[in-house]
């Protein structure tokens, strides 16, 4: 599974080429450690998981599965970072186009992630992909979550 996540973020790398990212097999890992039996990944791209156009040390994958969207970051010393957001806890998105990078902000229920350091380029192909993730998404984990509570109810 590492190798088609890795795939899949090289071949965004290729297509967007002014997007920073380090150490993308690493970050790749933590994804594939993390994803459930079930779980499988419909969009994944690179990013730096800040706001700050000049820092380039905290590389990221962000990858949309079918059931969450996970962010992964394998740190340079042991250990690694993973932020799973799922779709109960998403509330939306603003995306940004500066001169040289692009950047996009989710909103969630705690607090705003944000990925910069993105090639302005890729961000209609993000913003599409994450709109259409969580209006796929989003209806089917609120239907659950209405099926369970009325079986809880009962």
């Amino acid at each position: 599974m590492n190798d088609s996540i890795y795939t899949r973020i090289n071949q965004f790398l290729k297509k967007y080429p002014l997007t920073i990212a380090f150490r993308l097999s690493s970050h790749c890992k933590v994804i594939t450690k993390h994803l459930n039996p079930d779980e499988e990944i419909i969009y994944a791209f690179p990013a730096q998981k800040n706001i700050s156009p000049v820092d380039i040390f905290s590389t990221c994958i962000v990858a949309f599965t079918n059931k969450r969207i996970l962010v992964a970051q394998k740190r340079v010393l042991p250990g690694y970072r993973l932020n799973s957001i799922t779709p109960d806890m998403f509330n939306d998105f603003q995306v940004y186009k500066g001169f040289i990078f692009g950047r996009i902000d989710i909103d969630t229920v705690k607090e705003v992630v944000q990925f910069s350091n993105l090639d302005p380029r890729s961000l209609s192909e993000v913003e599409t992909n994450l709109s259409e993730y969580l209006l796929k998404q989003k209806p089917k984990f609120l239907k659950e979550m209405k099926i369970s509570n009325e079986k809880s109810s009962l």
